[in-house]
């Protein structure tokens, strides 16, 4: 019988050869350095350059993966590291502070979230529209929250760089 793990990386191997997919950020804080290294290990190698670490960036070194994702655990890239670097963002001025210091950020909750109950739509559409209208959003920016397959056009038009996929990338219904 598969391990959870592998199943795991199997279900990331899926989401990465869609079409419509372009990287996948793996964020599991509760996972131990060996068990991150167990799921990266069960995901083809082809899919390395399209991957992004929230948690031990010494892998993201040692498997040469596309990024690292800075938070309040890890608020530092490792040293000499050529990758991405992306970080989330809660506010339109946190946005406006950080996006020139990151080669992405992500904005969030657009929507009602699909895997967090509770955490809703933090901003309003005339809001979003304004951001757009300022340059705050932009190709820079990847929307977060709520965010479906379906919604992918939607954010282009609504300025975003794209979008961030959670619950409907693992299948979560609400």
């Amino acid at each position: 019988m598969p391990t959870p793990i592998l199943d795991e990386g199997k279900q990331i191997a899926n989401i990465l050869s869609r079409g419509d997919v372009g990287i996948v950020h793996i964020r599991k804080p509760g996972y131990s350095l060996e068990e991150m290294e167990k799921l990266i290990l069960s995901i083809d190698k082809k899919y390395y350059s399209r991957i992004v670490l929230h948690d031990h960036f010494p892998l993201a070194v040692k498997y040469n993966l596309f990024g690292v994702h800075i938070n309040s655990r890890n608020p530092f890239p490792p040293e000499n590291w050529k990758g991405s670097i992306s970080r989330s963002c809660h506010s339109l001025s946190e946005v406006i502070e950080c996006k020139g210091n990151y080669n992405y950020v992500s904005l969030s909750p657009i929507f009602n979230s699909i895997s967090k109950k509770g955490y809703c739509a933090a901003f309003s559409n005339d809001e979003l529209v304004a951001a757009r209208v300022e340059g705050i959003i932009d190709e820079k920016v990847f929307a977060l929250g709520g965010i479906r397959f379906a919604l992918l056009d939607r954010l282009k038009v609504m300025g975003f760089g794209g979008g961030m996929i959670l619950g409907d990338a693992w299948g979560i219904k609400q």
